[in-house]
């Protein structure tokens, strides 16, 4: 399965990816029953998921970004578990700790390790802006690295290993803004905006009664696995690859490849971390599509959710009102012409 990826899309079965797009209809279908609404939401963190990337949810209160979280988990039938982040919240609160204990065979004292709540297959962090910098660099080991480091002893997580973190855009005060490198780390930022009036009026019919149960899993982790080796399997044209890479180098102010308002409103630009993901996720929303081949509309349209919480606006750009999405969609723009 680890040869895959130096497949072509020809040696790959097609009932592999007839198989792939019915388990993935299965999945939408599921995630519906409990989440109303959210279709780009949940498409979107389907991409990261099949890509195994991680994911940062920026929203307000009650848009149901923990029990979508929880659903994603259950139907994939993921250990799940969930960190509320505070200012007073330590890195072993994360990682877990070493206890004195004895050996029940020969009483001799010993140190015992006890995992924290990172070792799940899918960890919600919630409000994570809202823990110290040393905290969440806890976090950020983990997120990079898959393992982390407790005594001078380093514990490897299980595989699949996700985090979706979340944000509250409207209460800033006494938060601590995550370090370009950490955002970095997330394949995307997702947005979640309000639900229309006829998708609220769902949402109070559904819960004014019993809370909606988890839906039911549709795969194990071998299936997952192998799901997620089909869309690392998938080919990729050299003009996407190339329209991936262009965009983010004319996001960069310094070079001949920025544009002239890229050097009038960036500070930094995008690194090959975004090229990178903009080409991984665009394979991922082809086969989700029922497609075998992604192509630069598949980049265009997850360029928003990957590029802006990696370009950085400048002092200028704050007094002028010019944010990061819309730098993002004036590079689409001039990308297009």
């Amino acid at each position: 399965m680890n040869d895959l990826s130096a497949t072509s899309v020809s040696e790959i079965a097609q009932e592999r990816i007839e198989a792939f797009a019915d388990r993935i209809v299965a999945i939408r279908k599921h995630l519906h029953q409990v989440v109303v609404g959210q279709d780009e939401t949940i498409d979107l963190l389907l991409v990261c998921s099949l890509t195994g990337s991680h994911t940062l949810l920026v929203g307000v209160p009650g848009l149901a970004k923990t029990l979508m979280v929880k659903a994603l988990a259950s139907v994939f039938d993921w250990k799940f578990s969930r960190i509320q982040f505070t200012p007073d919240l330590m890195p072993s609160d994360i990682t877990g700790y070493e206890l004195l204990s004895r050996d029940q065979q020969t009483g001799t004292p010993t140190m015992t390790f006890r995992p924290g709540p990172v070792f799940a297959n899918l960890v919600l962090a919630d409000e994570i802006n809202r823990a110290a910098p040393k905290t969440q660099s806890a976090l950020l080991e983990a997120m990079a690295e898959q393992h982390v480091t407790v005594g001078g002893q380093t514990y490897v997580m299980e595989d699949p290993f996700l985090v979706v973190a979340t944000q509250n855009p409207i209460e800033q005060e006494g938060t601590y803004p995550l370090p370009e490198a950490q955002l970095d780390r997330f394949m995307m930022e997702i947005r979640l905006s309000y639900p229309s009036a006829e998708q609220e009026e769902e949402i109070v019919m559904k819960t004014a009664g019993h809370a909606p149960a988890l839906p039911a899993a549709s795969l194990d982790r071998a299936m997952f696995l192998a799901l997620r080796d089909v869309v690392r399997a998938v080919p990729v044209a050299p003009s996407v690859a190339s329209y991936a890479v262009r965009l983010c180098r004319a996001s960069r102010p310094e070079g001949r490849d920025g544009l002239p308002f890229v050097h009038q409103y960036v500070s930094w630009g995008a690194g090959p971390r975004g090229s990178q993901n903009l080409v991984l996720g665009a394979k991922a929303r082809a086969l989700l599509s029922g497609r075998t081949t992604p192509t630069t509309a598949d980049v265009e349209a997850l360029a928003l959710p990957i590029l802006r919480h990696r370009v950085l606006p400048n002092h200028r750009a704050v007094s002028d009102g010019v944010t990061a999405e819309k730098i993002v969609e004036q590079l689409l723009a001039e990308a297009n012409r």
